[in-house]
């Protein structure tokens, strides 16, 4: 419910923005037939622009290099979880393969020292689950701190990018979720991805000189 206040109190915000932002450059007060007249042909001018202006942030993570060596950051991780996974899955399967025919062909010298065979691959099928669900929250947890070392990160460049733009108000938009239709004067992803990439540098994944040593979060930081 929260949310859902704060998205109406935004649009709302805006519109009132843009009406007063028109209405600043209409006519001389007093009438007030004409200046809602010159406020439609304000709205409706393509040679006008209004203080508002918004970034397709699926564009932006696609291009934008920083998020580029995050995210190849999260896949390294990833995959070295799954790699650790996998060896223990191999153990754990090797070693009941090796009870099933240890067992078929009588091989145990007693039925205690089968059991304690048993007991010993229950608790290693028991440490992978542990793992998975450990190595899970882990990289549920890094890709948390790395999407707010993102968020964080554009939100400060933004501001930068602001001062010579004069921007009022910046949008994000993913897909179509915040902005049904906007004239494509508004949308300024490619200016801010170049802004950001001139201020970050080339992908570490792209670069031909030290490729693979350059920290995102440090790097960024310039």
């Amino acid at each position: 419910m929260k949310n859902n206040n704060a998205y109406i109190l935004g649009a709302i915000l805006a519109v009132a923005i843009l009406i007063l932002y028109v209405l600043h450059f209409t006519s001389a007060p007093g009438k007030s037939g004409a200046r809602k007249g010159d406020l439609i042909t304000k709205m409706n001018d393509s040679s006008v622009t209004l203080p508002v202006a918004y970034v397709n942030v699926d564009s932006l993570l696609m291009n934008y290099n920083f998020a580029k060596d995050l995210n190849e950051a999260l896949m390294r991780t990833e995959e070295s979880s799954r790699a650790s996974l996998t060896q223990k899955e191999r153990q754990l399967n090797a070693a009941a393969q090796e009870f099933q025919r240890k067992l078929q062909n009588n091989a145990f010298l007693s039925q205690e020292r089968a059991e304690q065979e048993q007991q010993r691959i229950l608790r290693m099928q028991q440490e992978y689950q542990q793992m998975a669900e450990r190595l899970g929250q882990e990289f549920a947890l890094e890709q948390q701190k790395l999407n707010m070392e993102l968020s964080d990160t554009v939100k400060v460049r933004l501001v930068e990018f602001n001062k010579d733009k004069g921007y009022q108000i910046i949008y994000s938009n993913t897909g179509s979720d915040n902005i049904l239709f906007a004239d494509d004067k508004y949308d300024i992803t490619k200016e801010v991805t170049e802004f950001l990439n001139k201020k970050y540098g080339p992908a570490t994944s792209t670069s031909n000189t030290g490729a693979g040593t350059k920290t995102p979060a440090a790097t960024e930081t310039k």
